[in-house]
């Protein structure tokens, strides 16, 4: 086996799984490995209450179960089910620096992302993921529509 792997930017959007196949299709070609990475934003927020805090922890916490078990999870069979290796990482924070985190750290050799749909003006000024990924990313970028 190829010790190429292959970073997904997976957002889990179950009627537009384009990104997954492409990267799944090109491990196969490639024999390399995914690493499907799905990144929850979370902001932190110095202001509130402890009990704030503690209902945000607790909330923090549904949400990672929730995207193992709805995104991550059927994404992570359906690779296997193709017989490609996959490893999926869900972390919270800035997607595009944790994207570009995950990328460093397992040495991959392209980053795979879906194209945003966004047209909005603010998407046009403040950037979006693969745009984000294109300029910072260590290595190639695919943006796949």
């Amino acid at each position: 086996m190829s010790s190429e792997i292959f970073v997904v930017a997976y957002e889990g959007a179950p009627d537009d799984p384009g990104v997954l196949d492409y990267a799944i299709t090109r491990a196969k070609a490639e024999d390399a490995r995914l690493l499907l990475v799905h990144i929850l934003e979370w902001s932190p927020y110095s202001f509130l209450t402890p009990q704030e805090l503690e209902e945000r922890h607790g909330r923090r916490k549904q949400e990672l179960a929730r995207a193992r078990e709805v995104v991550m999870a059927p994404a992570l069979q359906k690779a296997e089910a193709a017989g490609v290796t996959a490893d999926g990482v869900i972390r919270y924070g800035q997607v595009v620096e944790l994207i570009v985190e995950e990328a460093k750290k397992a040495e991959a050799s392209v980053i795979f992302v879906g194209r945003s749909g966004s047209n909005s003006m603010a998407a046009r000024v403040f950037g979006s993921v693969p745009l984000g990924l294109a300029q910072i990313a260590p290595v190639p970028t695919v943006i796949v529509p």
